[in-house]
Order: C-alpha cells, then sequence, then structure tokens
C-alpha cells in the first residue's frame, strides 16, 4: 500500500488537530457511555467515529477493481491505496482522483461491512459533507447480506443517500428501495436544500427502519416512506451490510466534463446503528425492585434538550439534580413532593445560563434514603 503524504498551512493544521482531538474526545465518552434511548426504545448497537489514525479492518472490507463498471457503466478503479481512503481530522476521506490506473481514467474507494457488520432493522445514520460536480456519484447505501446467493435485486437494496452531481443536482439527494418483483422494481424520492449546496457542509442522512416502513430523513426531515409489509418486499426483512462509495460517472449521473474539478472527496464523520430494544410493559414496571427508580433518558446522545423519566411508588419528596464530571451542580429539575406515578422532566440545556460544553454529566435522583445516578451525554 503507497503512502498518503499531504502538505497542509500551519492554520489547516491546526484545525485538523482540533477536531481529531475533539473527536477522540467524544469517541472515549461514548465508549463509557451505554447510550439507551427510553422513549422510542433505541440503542446505540454499533458505530464508526474514524477516531483512529487508520481505517478499521475491523468494520471495514475494499471491492476493488472496476468489476465491468458495476453493473452501471462507472469509470473509475477503486483501490485500498491510502490516496483514495484515509482518516483526517476525524473523518473518512473517500477521494476520487483523475489519473490512469488499472485501465481507466479514474480511482476512488468503495467500502463495505459485509460479512462483519450487518443489520436487519434499526436507525441507521451518518454525517457526510459530500462532493460535487457533473459525473460525482457518492453513495451511503446498503444491500442484502445474502446478495453472493440470492443475486440483485432479490438481495434487496436500500440507498440512504445517493447524489449525482454537477448544477442543480449539487443540492439534491436520492432516498431509495429496489428489490425484485417480477424483474426490479423501485420506489423513492428526493430532497433539495432550500440554498447551497451539499458540499458547504455535513449534513445527517439516515433511514429509520422497522417491520412495517423505511423512512428516509435529511437532517431530521422526513421525506419519504415505504411501507415494507406486503409479501414481495421480504427482502427487506432479512440482514443488510452497509456500502460507502464515491463512483465516477455511469448511467445515472453522466461522465464528468470540462467543468468537473479533481479530486472530489466525500468526508464521513461518523456512521451510527441504533435498534429497538423492548420496552416494559406497565405491570413490569410495577413489579420493579424499591419504590423509586430513575430511568435511562431520551434523547442520548442530545443536543440541546433530552426528557428524563422516573418512578414513585409511593409519596415522597423527589429531587432531580444534574451535575457535571467535576461533581459541580449544574441545575435542578425536580425538587418537591411527589405521589406515586411515573413522571418525566426536560433537560433543556438551552435555558441553562452558562453555555454547557459537550461531555458527559450526570442525574442523580433522591427521594428519602434513595439516590440512584445517570450518565447524560450531551454531544454538540
Amino acid at each position: 500500500m503507497l503512502t498518503h503524504i499531504a502538505y497542509y498551512s500551519l492554520a489547516e493544521e491546526k484545525h485538523i488537530k482540533k477536531m481529531d482531538f475533539m473527536k477522540k474526545t467524544f469517541i472515549t465518552l461514548l465508549i463509557l457511555f451505554t447510550a439507551t434511548i427510553q422513549a422510542q426504545n433505541y440503542q446505540l448497537i454499533w458505530f464508526d467515529e474514524f477516531s483512529n489514525p487508520t481505517i478499521d479492518a475491523a468494520n471495514w472490507t475494499y471491492e476493488i477493481g472496476n468489476n465491468n463498471g458495476w453493473g452501471n457503466n462507472e469509470l473509475e478503479y477503486y483501490t485500498n491505496r491510502n490516496v483514495n481512503s484515509y482518516i483526517l481530522g476525524g473523518s473518512l476521506v473517500i477521494e476520487a482522483k483523475k489519473e490512469s490506473y488499472g485501465g481507466k481514467s479514474y480511482t476512488s474507494a468503495r467500502m463495505i461491512t459485509k460479512g462483519k457488520k450487518f443489520f436487519t432493522y434499526g436507525k441507521i445514520e451518518a454525517r457526510i459533507k459530500l462532493p460535487y460536480g457533473k459525473g460525482i456519484w457518492p453513495a451511503f447505501w446498503m444491500l442484502g447480506e445474502n446478495i453472493s446467493t440470492a443475486g440483485w435485486p432479490t438481495c434487496g437494496e436500500i440507498d440512504i443517500m445517493e447524489l449525482i452531481g454537477g448544477g442543480a443536482n449539487d443540492k439534491k439527494v436520492y432516498g431509495t428501495a429496489h428489490w425484485e418483483s417480477n424483474g426490479h422494481a423501485s420506489y423513492g424520492s428526493n430532497y433539495t436544500l432550500g440554498t447551497g449546496i451539499f458540499a458547504d457542509d455535513y449534513h445527517v442522512f439516515s433511514i429509520v427502519w422497522n417491520s412495517k416502513s423505511i423512512q428516509w430523513f435529511v437532517d431530521g426531515s422526513n421525506f419519504v416512506t415505504i411501507d415494507i409489509t406486503p409479501a414481495g418486499l421480504a427482502a427487506f426483512h432479512k440482514n443488510n451490510f452497509i456500502i460507502l462509495n464515491l463512483a465516477v460517472g455511469g448511467n445515472w449521473p453522466g461522465n464528468p466534463d470540462a467543468t468537473t474539478i479533481f479530486p472530489q472527496k466525500m468526508y464521513v464523520d461518523y456512521i451510527r446503528v441504533y435498534q429497538e430494544v423492548p420496552a416494559a410493559t406497565e405491570d413490569e414496571g410495577k413489579n420493579l425492585p424499591g419504590q423509586f427508580k430513575l430511568q435511562n433518558n431520551f434523547p442520548n446522545p442530545f443536543n440541546p434538550e433530552t426528557e428524563i423519566g422516573y418512578q414513585v411508588q409511593t409519596n415522597s419528596f423527589v429531587t432531580l439534580k444534574i451535575f457535571n464530571v467535576l461533581g459541580k451542580e449544574v441545575t435542578t429539575l425536580v425538587n418537591e413532593e411527589k405521589s406515586a406515578g411515573n413522571y418525566s422532566v426536560t433537560f433543556d440545556t438551552s435555558s441553562i445560563n452558562q453555555p454547557l460544553p459537550s461531555g458527559i454529566y450526570y442525574c442523580t435522583m433522591t427521594a428519602g434514603a434513595f439516590s440512584e445516578t445517570k450518565k447524560l451525554l450531551l454531544l454538540k
């Protein structure tokens, strides 16, 4: 593998070091923290924050070559060289270059989690800054883990995000599902930014996928939903693996032209996968040991606010306080007599007099001799 050498200005180097430090700090907190989303019963089960110096081989495998255009008449040759994929400032960078290699005129990278990380259902999201230009085709997507035996499109395909660059297309992304139904069937739609293009800044692309539907989101805005309950959509009830790639040319985007600037880069800040866990029933809640319980909060990580639940089984004076990692009290959320019942309270960091930095905080509930503490993760 070739060595990737890059040259940066002093300001760029300081920015990269700062971003890398922030990312490493966050990943340390995330590893220490079990992120359970109580209200919707989602739990963070896998993530890659790209905070290590090199790409994690435990998560990713490279697909190499041109493979006859990958079924789309694409022009690039995918490599595992670290001039086409590398970690920079806490982000994965996939870089498409204009160069002769492997009999092709462009190089790039295509990374998959097949055989390593695969999922059925969940909230699957990535924060990405996209490339731009005619013939540029970045994608964050999924294929059925059984593709080797079932083939495509029988295995199913979920395109969480695709962009075909050039002009007005640089501000539009697509979300689509593909499956087998007497041939190739598909359903999807697109999302257009109100101002600017997707290369200007990072955006969060996600799906919420369960036994009934797949919903697509950009920055939390749902733009298309598909019902997957019909029997013919059985492919969407099986394991899928994740793919990140940056294609050049192809049937859909067309080829680069004189306006296309190279190199083009796709920056991936993180990928996170959440899955639902069973919710406690009302009867189960009554049988919880003890008279009080501090529940996990939702969402978690959160910014700027989160809901914290707690349970009181006998009348008592209850306090709920937030502390920072140094043990200093940040705010008091509850400080009053409570009758038996289930309660929730909002912790809104924007209402705190002094802005709170990202990091771990603690919520402590006390009621008589009872005391329980839970960790909270604020991520800005």
